[in-house]
């Protein structure tokens, strides 16, 4: 029988601690290194040394051994279609792929390069003016951009600018425009206010308001230098579409008494592209007068991978033109008004795609099979008795409070999304008032770790400020949020917290130490929880400081 030794092994892992990678690359006795190999493992990065992280390499790597370190390394990232935190789309058919392949190389910059891309994303202009119904005679006008954040800046300016050019008109004073919003708003409109010098009047949400944007408090708050109002068609947090006629009766009711016309900015950065396509009734759009611009991002519930979103003006008057720059680059002369000049084309060539291949019904039949699948898995957790649903499109219309473990899973056997409250395909859920009586010592955050360890990225974070009390799991349910993939899902979600329920206090104390300790972290966006207490919380403010980006 061989010899052993005693291991101890804090000693290990102190003498790991403090050897340099570099240092136990020289340590090896083998892989002489150079960049002569047999298999990309086989080179001097196998286990000689590490890849260079924060200085260009004097000497290059050869091709395929530099694309296995990559690959490997990327394969700790989490897998795309069971991110369930994310409303940006992971999934486009192989013929779409083929097309954003084959242009990939494409600059919507170079107008007047590739006419054919250009007359692409005209059509997708027009074709999003009429379905979000522009007014005969109107003379829409609208652009791409890499996404809402972008489209919502730049239909936020031209509120500013209009509101400022008709005040210096009247000789009046313009230097304290204000705008509003919900408290639930992403970060991306608070950003424009922050940026672009305007006072953000941020209101707060409430159980009472659905978690949106009240429209008491709107009629509250609006002044002769409100700029406009952003309303959001699809809050981030529980899906909830905000009342965009109610706030527009408001905003008519009060030019008539005071003669200030404040205007809409519809922000449907998702709901864009499922409230023209779903059988629910909801007034939202140019249908409305006081609606001027609305944007959406194609990479969303457009179905196209990250990298385009777009914003459209119901007519090109409201665009002032101090704002487009007229360009001649290269040859030719194009318009512009966009924050970014250099931008990828195949997003566009992608959407225009899937609006031809869809068509209207192939949108609807999409957007109805998402809303469909997460009303089932919205009764499922609450039929468990378990969890309570804080999002509603699994409600009948007008009904915003939970029915009961004995409500019906389906009404009738052809129900459309008509029958239930209008919304995002999004289920935000938390633990029920029973749960928690029962099992006091369980926090609602495990569940998101347990189901991590499952590859499930389902994010666990407080509402916003006034009402951050109350944390929320929240599931987006995409295009490819099969029906297997659904009941699996709902399967593991409930064994998680049969599990969670079974274990003992201390043997879930562990989940809540592990953090990311990786150098990239520590000089990049720290993302810690200061208070080292959950998933939302923490940071160097407050939250009811800080910006809340609400796990877009």
């Amino acid at each position: 029988m061989s010899l052993a030794r005693h291991v101890d092994p804090d000693e290990i892992i102190q003498s790991l601690h403090g050897l340099h990678m570099s240092s136990a690359g020289r340590q090896h006795v083998h892989s002489q290194g150079g960049t002569s190999h047999i298999t990309p493992y086989s080179t001097r990065y196998a286990s000689k040394q590490e890849i260079s992280k924060f200085k260009i390499p004097h000497n290059g790597a050869p091709a395929d051994a530099v694309h296995q370190m990559l690959k490997d390394e990327l394969d700790l990232d989490g897998r795309p279609n069971l991110n369930l935190a994310s409303f940006v789309g992971t999934y486009m058919e192989t013929h779409a792929e083929q097309l954003m392949f084959e242009n990939i190389s494409k600059n919507m910059s170079d107008a007047d390069e590739y006419p054919a891309m250009m007359q692409m994303h005209a059509r997708c202009v027009s074709i999003l003016a009429h379905l979000w119904g522009v007014q005969k005679g109107e003379r829409a006008i609208g652009s791409a951009t890499t996404g809402s954040s972008e489209a919502i800046h730049l239909g936020g300016l031209a509120m500013k600018r209009r509101w400022q050019e008709k005040r210096i008109a009247e000789g009046k004073d313009t230097s304290k425009p204000n705008i509003l919003m919900g408290a639930n708003a992403q970060v991306a409109l608070e950003k424009f206010a922050r940026y672009f010098e305007v006072e953000a009047r941020i209101l707060p949400v409430s159980e009472k308001s659905n978690f949106r944007l009240d429209p008491e408090l709107v009629k509250q708050n609006i002044d002769e230098n409100t700029i406009g109002v952003f309303v959001i068609l699809g809050s981030t947090y529980t899906g909830h579409y905000e009342p965009v006629e109610e706030i527009s009766n408001i905003l008519d009711e009060y030019e008539n008494k005071t003669g200030v016309d404040i205007p809409i900015h519809v922000d449907a950065a998702s709901g864009g592209f499922i409230a023209p396509f779903t059988h629910a009734k909801v007034k939202w759009d140019f249908s409305l007068p006081r609606v001027k611009s609305i944007n959406t991002s194609g990479h969303k519930f457009g179905l196209v991978y990250a990298g385009v979103g777009w914003i459209i003006w119901r007519d090109e008057a409201l665009l002032p033109k101090h704002l487009v720059f007229e360009l001649h680059y290269l040859g030719g002369t194009e318009e512009s008004y966009t924050l970014n000049f250099s931008r990828p084309g195949a997003q566009i060539i992608a959407q225009y795609y899937n609006l031809i291949h869809l068509g209207f019904t192939g949108y609807r039949q999409i957007m109805e099979n998402c809303l469909s699948n997460a009303r089932l898995l919205s009764k499922s957790l609450e039929a468990t008795g378990w969890y309570t649903c804080v999002s509603d499109i699994h409600r009948p219309v007008g009904e915003h409070s939970f029915l009961g473990t004995a409500a019906k899973v389906f009404s009738k056997e052809d129900e459309t999304s008509a029958d239930y409250n209008p919304g995002l395909p999004v289920v935000a859920f938390r633990f029920s008032d029973e749960f928690k009586k029962e099992f006091p010592h369980l926090k609602q955050d495990t569940i998101s770790k347990l189901l991590r360890a499952k590859q499930y990225i389902i994010p666990n974070y407080p509402l916003p400020p006034n009402e951050d009390s109350i944390e929320i799991l929240r599931v987006v349910v995409r295009e490819s949020m099969s029906f297997d993939l659904l009941d699996r899902l709902i399967t593991d979600i409930c064994a998680t917290t049969q599990d969670l329920i079974d274990n003992d206090k201390a043997d879930l104390a562990i989940l809540s130490k592990s953090k990311d300790t990786s150098t990239e972290k520590e000089y990049s966006s720290s993302g810690t929880h200061a208070d080292g207490s959950t998933q939302g919380r923490g940071g160097k403010r407050p939250m009811s400081e800080g910006v809340h980006r609400s796990v877009c």
